[in-house]
């Protein structure tokens, strides 16, 4: 077997097959198939796509690549989400505790940014001391103690995975829908919690711009998760608009505690609560009350002691951009579009992501959104708040918001405004 070989048979429209797949997987995690001929093949699956029986068997080579992790000694059922990542999406930040909070346990494996979503490690690293790698004991342990755990996956899990998933980012082959399904079932099949739901989101600032991809993707996560006995639903959820009023780490970070405290903005509160009583019912426990669990603090109390458990302060202030810049509105009247991916790209040029695998991020870099679409704007008053320490990258970020919004004068046809629902579709 040769990588050259496997590279043309997919750059050709070909099918791999089993043995090319187990091959290639392995050789790449060993280090045999280089960075620059893995990219190839990516690209070549991107382009050409994979059938079913190719994506469930890349999947299982990745999982094979690593360890497995076995949560069957836990008193709680176990109970996982992903999302397959947006703008202002800081749902997982409030749901792990708030899930924990109701009686399941919450093994939440997440990553970094990719391209111009935000990464939940990387938000979650703006809290002073917090650590996102811990030795599969140490996540054991603060599953045990606190009922939920974010983390990164660790190196025995799905390593193959690891390198992948960074190479996507620096090489233009995120979109991937097999690689992606194949990416995220890997690690949460090698996690080990039994039932997932899975944040499936569609539109400009998702990587599936449109539902009916959106749709392929999710059925076919679904069916990889419940081949391989995890209990497995899907939501479709809105990614035209930011979620929230923040695109940034610790600004959503903030935005996140808010959320826990009772209040925060109504989308992300609503999809929180929606992706928790899907977890909480595939967790057996359907009984509980996500919304209660917010009302009386005790998500809080889970909050708390899970950022404690991994050496993080719950109460050490939050990283500030020291520069900001102000977008006023040009114009009076409603906003009718306020596009997720411009302001994710805005937001990654500020120094909220990264351009390559090894960039660090800013902490306090984002952009908080001072109106969302139906809201009523007046020419002159903050509609956009950027964040940076780096005052030289305001321009460049400012060029992405060209087309970013748009506002119809009150009173015409333009103006009717209709909110798009947050959750579009269930996919069971």
């Amino acid at each position: 077997m040769d990588v050259i070989s496997v590279i043309r048979t997919k750059r050709d429209r070909g099918e791999l097959s089993a043995a090319q797949i187990d091959w290639v997987i392995d050789a790449y995690t060993r280090g045999d198939v280089a960075d620059e001929q893995m990219s190839a093949l990516a690209m070549a699956i991107l382009l050409n796509g994979m059938n079913r029986t190719e994506i469930a068997r890349w999947t299982a080579a990745m999982i094979a690549s690593g360890e497995r992790m076995d949560f069957s000694a836990l008193s709680r059922p176990t109970a996982d989400k992903h999302s397959t990542g947006g703008v202002g999406d800081k749902i997982t930040l409030p749901l792990a505790p708030l899930v924990a909070a109701c009686g399941a346990a919450v093994p939440q494996l997440s990553g970094r940014g990719l391209g111009h979503t935000g990464g939940t490690l990387d938000k979650l690293e703006s809290i002073k001391g917090w650590r996102a790698a811990l030795s599969n004991a140490e996540m054991l342990h603060v599953l045990d103690t606190t009922g939920a755990v974010i983390c990164a996956a660790g190196d025995g899990l799905a390593p193959a995975d690891k390198k992948l998933y960074a190479l996507r980012d620096v090489t233009g082959t995120v979109e991937s829908i097999p690689l992606i399904a194949s990416s995220i079932m890997s690690k949460k099949i090698a996690e080990g919690t039994g039932s997932l739901v899975l944040d499936v989101k569609a539109g400009s600032g998702a990587f599936m711009k449109t539902v009916e991809d959106a749709r392929e993707l999710a059925a076919t996560m679904v069916e990889l998760g419940n081949d391989h006995g995890v209990r497995t639903v899907a939501l479709l959820t809105d990614m035209a608009t930011p979620l929230g009023r923040t695109a940034g780490n610790a600004l959503e970070v903030r935005e996140s505690v808010e959320v826990l405290a009772g209040g925060g903005p109504a989308d992300v509160v609503e999809l929180t609560l929606a992706l928790a009583r899907e977890m909480l019912d595939a967790a057996g426990l359907p009984d509980a009350d996500p919304r209660e669990a917010l009302a009386n603090g005790s998500a809080m109390d889970v909050w708390r002691r899970m950022i404690a458990a991994q050496g993080g302060d719950p109460d050490a202030a939050l990283p500030v951009a020291p520069e900001r810049q102000v977008i006023t509105a040009p114009v009076s009247g409603v906003l009718t579009r306020l596009d997720a991916y411009d302001i994710g790209v805005s937001a990654w040029r500020l120094g909220a992501g990264r351009a390559r695998k090894e960039d660090p991020v800013q902490a306090g870099a984002g952009i908080e959104l001072h109106a969302k679409p139906g809201d009523v704007v007046r020419a002159g008053e903050p509609l956009l708040t950027l964040h940076t320490d780096t005052p030289d990258k305001f321009g460049y970020a400012t060029e992405a918001l060209a087309d970013a919004y748009e506002i119809a004068p009150a009173g015409t046809p333009d103006a009717a405004f209709r909110a798009t629902p947050v959750v579009l579709e269930r996919i069971a």
